[in-house]
């Protein structure tokens, strides 16, 4: 019988098909900026992570030049933790694994590197692992793979993994592996997409995807390629769950790291992708006909940047493992494996 589906219906007859660049600049620019709304107040925990999707979409749109560069510096500063040496996602609150990648993600693409301290920044992803070789997230000690990628993403980007043991981080994204391929948070736990791309990501940061033999790859390539919708031709996360423009970027570029991004029907996603702007605030949605934010915005641009439907005057090269322009890591020097 296979695995029940569950899509959206989309009339693409009417649904947006350019590229609305102006308009997705406006709305990341414009984002945030009243400091004094309910919605401002209650995002504060995601803050750091919201500057690195507004900041690395409008640079792949090739408008960075829209940003206060100083102001956002200033702010990542602010959000240093200098007992631990990680980051918060705002002033005031506690450091976290995922603010302090986003944190990093931002220094480096804004060529600041210099405001990183180094010392500090190993010294807290080095507490953080534990024996079998996994990560903390933060202090209170909950473990998943996202903090494995972010912790190696981390020290990747300043040339540090020599602080962490590999080996047996390594081993323990290996004990994640499914028996369809996939990668769950933790042993045992059910495969997602966004799982798959942190696991798949790691082992590309520190040159180990032959840990994952042949038959799996393909096994798992193929897991990856039935997320895609026949009626709309968008992607979920994992079976019987609605399509999610996020996906165009978990999905596609954890296919890319295996070499087998052909295997999705681009022409069918771009048109998904494309139906989700918002052409009157710009934007893009979860899915079509919903509010626009600027994460799901990032990973539109990011999925249409993999399947190359723009040169790269329009959307710059994204590059799949950091989820930053290819530009910034060629100038940085850093290597990975793709297959």
């Amino acid at each position: 019988m296979g695995t029940p589906q569950r899509d959206v219906t989309i009339d693409y007859t009417t649904a947006q098909k350019e590229l609305l660049i102006e308009k997705h600049c406006a709305f990341l620019t414009g984002y945030g900026q009243s400091h004094s709304t309910y919605q401002y107040g209650v995002t504060d925990y995601l803050r750091m992570s919201g500057i690195y999707w507004l900041c690395t979409c409008l640079d792949l749109l090739h408008s960075l030049d829209k940003i206060d560069r100083n102001y956002i510096v200033d702010y990542i500063q602010k959000c240093h933790d200098k007992t631990t040496g990680g980051y918060a996602p705002a002033p005031n609150h506690d450091s976290h694994l995922l603010y302090t990648l986003s944190a990093v993600q931002i220094l480096v693409q804004l060529d600041r590197v210099d405001m990183i301290d180094k010392e500090s920044l190993c010294s807290y992803i080095k507490q953080l692992q534990q024996e079998d070789g996994s990560f903390f997230g933060d202090q209170w000690g909950e473990i998943d793979t996202r903090f494995s990628f972010c912790a190696i993403a981390c020290l990747k980007l300043i040339d540090s993994l020599h602080t962490v043991d590999i080996d047996r981080a390594t081993d323990f994204i290996m004990s994640c592996l499914n028996f369809d391929g996939g990668f769950g948070c933790i042993p045992g736990a059910e495969s997602h997409a966004g799982q798959i791309y942190c696991c798949l990501g790691f082992l590309s940061l520190v040159q180990r995807l032959d840990r994952v033999d042949l038959s799996t790859r393909n096994m798992l390539a193929w897991w990856l390629c039935e997320r895609q919708l026949e009626n709309s031709g968008g992607l979920n996360g994992r079976p019987e769950k609605l399509p999610d423009v996020c996906y165009s970027w978990w999905v596609l570029a954890s296919l890319k790291i295996l070499g087998k991004l052909q295997w999705i029907n681009s022409e069918k996603l771009s048109k998904f992708i494309l139906a989700a702007q918002d052409d009157e605030t710009g934007g893009c949605a979860d899915r079509p006909g919903n509010i626009p934010d600027p994460f799901h915005t990032l990973f539109g641009i990011t999925g249409l940047s993999l399947l190359k439907v723009f040169d790269e005057n329009t959307i710059k090269q994204v590059n799949p493992v950091l989820c930053m322009p290819e530009y910034v890591i060629q100038r940085q020097g850093i290597a990975m494996q793709l297959l």
